[in-house]
């Protein structure tokens, strides 16, 4: 499977934070926000991974994460010259993706998990999209999901006034490769955007979606507002402070995945800044190496 981050947008919400930089870019306490959907797609297995973004941001995001060589995993850019729906990645993204599967996850989405080195989040099986859900108390801001007694999913709809439930779909799915011509037949919704609910509806109706709902351990920001990325922030303190791990470490994921062995792990340790980052890996070599 491949995978994609979608991290564009203007980032309104965020302004004037964002007039000079991506909001991917912005710090989640210690680390860049991208790095969070980045480490959720290594922990998954994905190492060949495109970034989608603005012509502006495109370069800033790439000069911080260059080409993913030294951490063992394949990067590419590709630009969304302007913001046009989630779906529209597929289509962006459809030379990358070629005959493969793919996952997709927005930039600003920050998911974790309990004992997450060990416990990723689920891949699909067999030709059935998958989406996950998670149960929040403003519904109507999200694509809401209807289950069914057996929490099959009944319906999905993009932003209701009156939402039917209080689940919705967060921003990670996974989809077969017939995604990409699925994305091709849309028409623009009257948000002129070509819709990822929309997608999900064609798979839904062909009876191929499948809906995992995030345990109750789990956590998930959309991490779009600066409330939540607040609120985001404090949650990453809280849990390396208190536990001394680091959430979305991507070198730590790499070296745990085996994508590098000590001596380069070793050098990417030796070109970092003193600081509680470089320290904190300096310490997980050592624990590996004894």
């Amino acid at each position: 499977m491949k995978g994609i981050i979608l991290a564009g947008g203007n980032g309104t919400r965020l302004y004037p934070s964002t007039k000079v930089t991506s909001k991917q870019l912005l710090p989640v306490y210690d680390k860049p926000m991208i790095y969070y959907p980045l480490s959720t797609l290594m922990l998954m297995g994905i190492k060949d991974i495109l970034v989608i973004s603005t012509p502006k941001d495109t370069p800033n995001i790439e000069d911080l994460l260059g080409d993913g060589a030294d951490i063992g995993i394949k990067l590419q850019y590709v630009v969304q010259p302007e913001p046009k729906g989630i779906a529209e990645a597929f289509i962006i993204g459809k030379d990358f993706i070629e005959d493969r599967d793919v996952c997709l996850i927005l930039g600003d989405n920050i998911f974790y998990r309990t004992d997450y080195l060990q416990n990723p989040f689920p891949t699909k099986q067999g030709e059935k999209a998958m989406i996950f859900s998670c149960e929040v108390s403003d519904p109507e801001r999200f694509g809401v999901i209807d289950f069914d007694d057996q929490m099959n999913v009944k319906s999905i709809e993009e932003k209701p006034d009156n939402p039917k439930s209080k689940y919705v779909s967060v921003g990670l799915y996974m989809y077969p490769n017939d995604v990409v011509a699925k994305a091709e037949s849309l028409k623009p919704s009257a948000r002129n955007e070509l819709e990822i609910t929309d997608i999900n509806n064609l798979y839904l109706n062909e009876g191929n979606l499948a809906a995992s709902i995030l345990d109750s351990e789990d956590r998930w920001f959309d991490a779009g507002t600066p409330e939540s990325i607040m609120s985001a922030a404090n949650f990453v303190q809280n849990i390396e402070k208190t536990q001394g791990i680091k959430i979305g470490c991507i070198e730590e994921i790499a070296f745990h995945l085996g994508y590098m062995n000590n001596i380069q792990m070793d050098d990417i340790i030796a070109d970092l800044k003193n600081g509680d980052y470089k320290q904190y890996l300096q310490k997980h070599l050592v624990r590996r190496a004894s």
